[in-house]
């Protein structure tokens, strides 16, 4: 008699038949039409009427047929393909911008890759490159560092066309682009801070060598001087986006001589460090200290008191970079450029302060 674990062995061992390929001569041949139906029927040609479409595609179904799509691509020279390079995508920011994006993408008849660089530089060039080896249409990102001479080097290598996400690539001019007006935003946020009473105001960001940065900097110092004010360039704290500098950033102005009043947080996942320190400190958002953020996340609105935010649209950006890359894809000249608008929305988070 068998041993029955031998048996379950030689069946593991066993190799699966493999599963032959259905041509598209067979989905033909079972419609019943020409070859060339068949393949107008698959491109999504407009020159086919429905119950054509219906017989095709019935005859798929029944004879288990799968397109290559690859094989198709290269036939026609286009992948029906965007490559999307987010800056964190476990930034709620950069998840909401894909989904427009590919929102919009998707109706014009196209896939989307996603891809993360977690906000490395060199991350950003391997993904382009690795993204313009998989003949991608397109490619809508928001580069790391925008003054890296090997991002510029890679996108130049790039005969598809880009759509940068509120960045100024040094060496890309020809690349178009979706800009938020981050300056006017920031300087509203200081204004309302300014009527309240608050003097020492301070802003958290990341580097300014990167556009959202550097516009917001400029709304900051154009507030204070529009009403003659000194600039508390003491309370100016540049780094990274990560939850950790918001964090670290906020205990040292604490700590300080003279700490602010009021701080800016210039992103969501700043807020997150900026929130951890004021509560370890035992301050408390509203009462002891004035709180504004960048960017209308779940978190602004649910935290108790609910946070003043300089908003913009993060869906409409997405959606915005695919429609200009979708221009370009059709053969419009470039570079293209649209602008964002921000607007502040005032919550409890700020209350007036000393001078108020």
């Amino acid at each position: 008699m068998a041993n029955p674990d031998e048996a379950g062995t030689n069946k593991a061992a066993e190799k699966p038949t493999p599963v032959k390929e259905v041509t598209m001569k067979e989905v033909a041949a079972h419609a019943g039409v020409a070859l060339s139906s068949v393949s107008r029927v698959l491109n999504d040609h407009s020159d086919v009427s429905e119950s054509m479409r219906k017989q095709v595609l019935d005859a798929i179904e029944a004879v288990g047929y799968e397109p290559n799509l690859l094989a198709s691509s290269l036939r026609r020279g286009s992948t029906k393909t965007v490559g999307f390079i987010a800056n964190d995508i476990s930034n709620p920011l950069f998840a909401e911008i894909a989904m427009g994006a590919e929102r919009r993408l998707n109706e014009a008849g196209y896939s989307m890759v996603l891809t993360n660089s977690e906000g490395n530089p060199e991350r950003d060039e391997a993904l382009i490159r690795l993204l313009r080896w998989r003949r991608i249409d397109g490619l809508i990102l928001s580069v790391a560092d925008e003054e890296r001479e090997g991002t510029t080097a890679e996108l130049a290598k790039l005969s598809e066309p880009v759509v940068l996400i509120d960045r100024q690539v040094r060496g890309a001019d020809e690349a178009s682009a979706v800009l938020s007006d981050h300056a006017n935003g920031m300087r509203a946020a200081i204004d309302h801070l300014l009527d309240l009473g608050h003097r020492r105001v301070s802003l958290i960001s990341g580097r300014p060598g990167l556009r959202p940065v550097r516009e917001r900097v400029n709304g900051f110092k154009a507030a204070f001087r529009a009403r003659g004010l000194d600039l508390p360039e003491d309370l100016l704290k540049f780094d990274s986006f990560s939850a950790t500098f918001g964090q670290q950033a906020t205990h040292e102005l604490l700590a300080a001589d003279d700490p602010p009043t009021a701080i800016v947080a210039g992103g969501n996942l700043l807020l997150i460090g900026v929130l951890r320190a004021l509560q370890a400190a035992g301050r408390t958002v509203g009462t002891d200290i004035s709180l504004v953020s960048c960017d209308d996340v779940p978190l602004t609105e649910l935290h108790s008191p609910p946070i003043t935010v300089i908003d913009r649209d993060a869906e409409q950006m997405g959606e915005a970079a695919a429609e200009l890359l979708l221009k370009l894809l059709a053969g419009g000249d470039g570079p293209l450029v649209t602008e964002i608008p921000t607007s502040l929305i005032r919550r409890a988070s700020t209350q007036p302060g000393p001078a108020g």
